[in-house]
Parts: C-alpha cells; sequence; structure tokens
C-alpha cells in the first residue's frame, strides 16, 4: 500500500480539465503539498478569526468573500490579507470567475501561495474538488492479475505464467465480458471499505497473448468490452491441479485475501486439460453474485441434509 505525495501542482495538472482551473499568480508555490483531502472557505479567517484556521486544505474563495473584503477600507483589507498568507495554505481557488484585487495578489506573490480562478459556482468547485483529492489521497497498490467484469461482478484472475490466464480473459471477452485490466491490475482503496480496480493508462485496451502477441481489445471486440475501472467483488486464482491438494468440493466456508486491507472472496480454480476456465470463472463470478445477496447453495444443502438426519434419528 502506498500514498502518494499530493502537490498543488498534481492537483493542478490532473484538474485542469474538470475544474477548469487557470493559475493568476504564485506559480513558485506549485510544489506545496496539500495535506487534508477536502476544502475550506476562509471566511472568519478573512474576517480576522484564525484560531481554528483549516490551513492544510484548498481553500475557496466565494462570491461572499469577495463581497466582505469589498466592503472593507484597503488598510483593513492589506493587514486581513497578511494574516491569511501568514498560515502555509497550499493554495487559493477563487470560484465564479471572481477576480482578487492586486493587493491579494500581491500578498500571495510574496508568499508563494499559488492562486486559481474557476468558473464553477462556489458549492460545485468545493463538491468536485473534495472527490477529486479524496481519489488522489485513497491508499494505492498493484495486484498481479488481470481483471473482467463479469455481469457487474469485477474478477480479479490470478495465476502462474503460462497457466492460461490470458486465453481465460480473451475467452470472457469473446462472450461478451469487459476488460478492465491485463497482467497488472492497479487498485485503489476508496473511502476506506471498497477496493477499485483499473489499467496503467499506458496499456489500456490490450492484452499479451502468448503466441500471438499484443492485441487491442477495443479495436478487435468493441468499445463495450472495455471498462476502465471496477470494484473489486472477487479473486480467482489458477492453480495446476496437483497443487491443490484439498479441492473445495461443497464451497460452504468462504476464503478471502487481503487486498488493501479489505478482504476480498477468494475461489481457487485447479488447472488441467480439458476444463473450460473461461466457464468455471464465469460461474465463480455468477456464485459470489448470489452470495452477496445472502444466498449460499452449498450452506443451504449441508442444511437440508443435517435436518434431514437429525428427522432420521428420531
Amino acid at each position: 500500500m502506498q500514498r502518494d505525495l499530493v502537490t498543488v501542482e498534481r492537483f493542478y495538472t490532473s484538474q485542469t480539465g474538470p475544474l477548469q482551473l487557470r493559475l493568476l499568480a504564485g506559480a513558485s508555490g506549485l510544489k506545496r503539498p496539500i495535506r487534508e483531502p477536502t476544502v475550506n472557505r476562509p471566511g472568519l479567517a478573512l474576517a480576522g478569526f484564525t484560531k481554528y484556521f483549516a490551513g492544510k486544505r484548498v481553500q475557496a474563495v466565494g462570491a461572499a468573500e469577495v463581497t466582505y473584503l469589498k466592503s472593507l477600507p484597503r488598510e483593513e483589507r492589506h493587514q486581513r490579507y497578511e494574516l491569511l498568507f501568514s498560515h502555509k495554505m497550499p493554495c487559493v481557488v477563487f470560484s465564479r470567475n471572481l477576480k482578487p484585487d492586486r493587493d491579494f495578489l500581491r500578498a500571495a506573490e510574496a508568499a508563494n501561495v499559488p492562486i486559481f480562478q474557476s468558473p464553477l459556482i462556489t458549492m460545485k468547485f468545493i463538491n468536485l474538488a473534495t472527490l477529486a483529492l479524496e481519489a488522489m489521497f485513497a491508499p494505492k497498490g498493484t495486484d498481479i492479475g488481470s481483471m473482467v467484469d463479469i455481469l457487474g461482478v469485477g474478477v480479479i484472475v490470478r495465476g502462474e505464467s503460462g497457466i492460461g490466464k490470458s486465453e481465460c480473459v480473451l475467452a470472457l471477452i469473446e462472450r461478451g465480458y469487459s476488460l478492465v485490466s491485463d497482467d497488472i491490475t492497479k487498485v485503489t482503496l476508496l473511502d476506506g471499505r471498497e477496493v477499485v480496480g483499473t489499467s496503467a493508462e499506458l496499456t489500456r485496451n490490450h492484452m499479451e497473448v502468448r503466441g500471438i502477441g499484443i492485441i487491442d481489445v477495443a479495436a478487435m471486440f468493441g468499445v463495450k468490452c472495455i471498462r476502465n475501472e471496477k470494484r473489486v467483488d472477487l479473486v480467482v486464482s489458477l492453480k495446476a491441479w496437483e497443487e491443490v491438494p484439498d479441492v473445495d468440493r461443497l464451497g460452504i466456508e468462504d476464503q478471502h485475501v487481503e487486498i488493501l486491507g479489505i478482504k476480498i472472496p477468494h475461489i481457487i480454480i485447479p488447472v488441467r486439460p480439458g476444463r473450460d476456465l473461461a466457464r468455471l470463472v464465469e460461474v465463480a463470478a455468477f456464485q459470489t453474485k448470489l452470495k452477496l445477496s445472502g444466498y449460499n447453495p452449498g450452506k443451504e444443502l449441508n442444511d437440508r441434509l443435517l435436518a434431514k438426519m437429525a428427522r432420521e434419528k428420531q
């Protein structure tokens, strides 16, 4: 698990399009870190009360703050700017395309604090920026395996090289399911409760098939066979038959693996010639969907057998 440092520069470059950010001043401070994944409105700080000022967050200035500052005499306004920039905040964003005055920009330049402008209304900017920051702060990692979306069930297929993992995934794509990633799945923990898988941007849409080479899945099977990201609901491990001494024949007890600290249902499928791996992974996904809805066929059958045995003893 890793957490990358989130800087103002990273926030700016990744969100220039979605948040329509434009840099107005303070370019020398783009390396400043953002310490908390949320947004603060500095109204109280601009009014002179800074005891509980959330200076580690991105600061959003809207129409209320700008109108208030315009009501102040210039000398007092300048003092408020100095008070605000005495705190080591990451950056300030003016929403609604509001323009900071020259004194504000000069104070920002002196403090090396980047100032941005966005045409979005204040609340919309705060909502979108918070979601973006939460995604940037989320713990990340990689999982060695290919991922497929099978009727809404996100399945990571693991297996040693040459076990038939790529052929299995390719067969699932031919059946109309969607490829999320090939060989290496990038995983992110969202809200501390669900793991989302995706592929590297560079290799998205592509698969390596042994003996054929690199194929473009979108060009070959259509864009409907590609999904950019999906929640991880199941991990399937393909293992050689002789490496699985105790094959689970009932599936009553659920097995799990941990990804980014979250327990994910895990199924081991023994591999030997003649087994239709794609069909087995497909059925495993359907089975997981049933179990997530509260129905476990193996447990139900076991309960029925126990009940019958109890009746016969009477």
